[in-house]
């Protein structure tokens, strides 16, 4: 995920499908970058950091919460534990 893209994009307040139109990337594709499912290019870097007059290194940090990247969906639930005095 970028967090650093997505925060700019809400900072100017502007949808991810104009985003796209303007700089020349599909809706799905920048999605995809958004939430880090697909790496951007550097072409597609470039002209996101143009466009969101941005330094792209700060642009595309990657954040992964501490953890490897999960697929999308929700996340696993543990079963609840049996307390050690029976009652769960």
């Amino acid at each position: 995920m970028y967090p650093n893209l997505k925060l700019e994009i809400f900072k100017l307040g502007i949808h991810q499908n104009h985003l796209a139109r303007e700089v020349g990337i599909g809706e799905t594709i920048l999605s995809k970058i958004i939430h880090g499912y697909r790496e951007p290019s550097e072409a597609e870097r470039a002209k996101l950091a143009t466009y969101l007059n941005a330094d792209p290194a700060w642009l595309f940090q990657k954040y992964e919460g501490g953890r490897p990247a999960q697929s999308a969906g929700p996340p696993a639930v543990e079963a609840p534990q049996e307390r050690k005095d029976g009652q769960s």
